[in-house]
């Protein structure tokens, strides 16, 4: 008895002092984990974040595409530290909303056309005159020279938001209803919708067309109803938003090249270490020549598409088109800068 009694007294006293040796490990551990847990925490919130950008199209856009790229590049610069969370088809507002709360940092970034720009910064209406630009290889030396950062600087200084790159909508072409347009004389008596800036009612009014402002959300269902029988756009977003349902004439007039900037909130942008804004530009900088070759590719392939789902291509003489439509460069000079005008037409590339 008494030997079984010690038996079991010894083990109970070993099983209990390896309980509290045990118990007094994991203590120290788990305060250890603890402690590592909440300093890599700290590091998380620290030195990461998530950039959410506003796109006027779809995932499948070429404005997605240059977005997806910047996002890679972004990622890959940082060790992934920075990333994007895109918000497709103006999720977080349309493209002038988007603007606003870039510059009081209420968004982070978005693509936007320029033409809600020009509200802020006259010379931006540039890029609603029509027939300045005769190629792509002109608009690229254009943007990504002089007058680009000249603009970008005027943007950052009026706007309060920081251009990153000079992404692309595309030089915009024609659709309408009615008829093929090989000159001017055609657009006679066809309601045709233009955003909602007078330099482009000026210019389709100087092209023969009843010109009407209207606001982008609205356009497909007027198109459909009858109320406009035409609108401009590039190819892509002219295909991204199925106008070949309810319009039955592509005509490749290339009036307009339309920008569509890469921009950030500036006060977001300046809150980044040195070498995370550097880090930004990079990405920017590659997906923005990714983006114009995707969009350029896109935009030769759709043709054919839209072609094949039914609608009648035209390519016009641009030549009796440019003339129209003088007197409208003539009166808009004073106000976007005779100077600059002149420097755009005559940029050498």
């Amino acid at each position: 008895m008494r030997r079984y009694f010690r038996k079991t007294y010894f083990l109970t006293l070993i099983l209990t002092l390896a309980l509290i040796i045990t118990g007094c490990g994991s203590d120290s551990v788990s305060e250890q984990g603890s402690e590592n847990a909440q300093t890599t925490n700290d590091n998380v919130n620290e030195t990461t974040r998530v950039i959410d950008v506003s796109l006027p199209l779809g995932p499948d856009s070429h404005h997605a595409a240059g977005i997806h790229k910047f996002g890679e590049e972004l990622e890959r610069l940082t060790d992934g530290r920075l990333t994007i969370n895109p918000h497709y088809n103006n999720a977080l507002g349309g493209e002038r909303e988007v603007i606003e709360g870039m510059s009081i940092n209420t968004i982070d970034a978005g693509i936007s056309s320029t033409g809600p720009l020009g509200g802020f910064v006259k010379e931006l209406f540039l890029f609603d005159l029509p027939y300045i630009f005769e190629n792509e290889e002109h608009v690229y030396a254009v943007l990504d020279g002089e007058i680009g950062r000249e603009l970008a600087a005027l943007i950052e200084e009026e706007v309060n938001v920081k251009v990153l790159g000079w992404m692309e909508n595309g030089f915009r072409h024609n659709t309408n209803s009615v008829r093929p347009l090989n000159h001017p004389d055609d657009l006679k008596g066809i309601k045709h919708r233009t955003q909602e800036s007078q330099v482009q009612v000026d210019t389709w009014t100087a092209l023969g067309a009843d010109a009407t402002p209207m606001a982008w959300p609205e356009v497909y269902t007027a198109l459909q109803q009858g109320v406009i029988d035409s609108q401009e756009n590039p190819i892509p977003t002219i295909y991204d938003v199925r106008f070949y349902e309810v319009q039955d004439y592509l005509n490749l007039t290339q009036h307009v090249y339309s920008p569509a900037p890469l921009m950030m909130s500036k006060e977001l942008f300046d809150s980044f270490s040195p070498e995370d804004q550097e880090a930004i530009l990079e990405a920017a900088a590659i997906a923005t020549h990714y983006q114009r070759q995707v969009s350029t590719e896109l935009t030769k392939e759709l043709i054919n598409e839209l072609e094949e789902k039914g609608m009648t291509v035209t390519r016009p003489d641009l030549e009796p088109f440019r003339q129209a439509v003088q007197p409208v460069i003539e009166t808009w000079a004073p106000e976007v800068g005779e100077e600059m005008i002149e420097k755009v037409i005559n940029y050498e590339y």
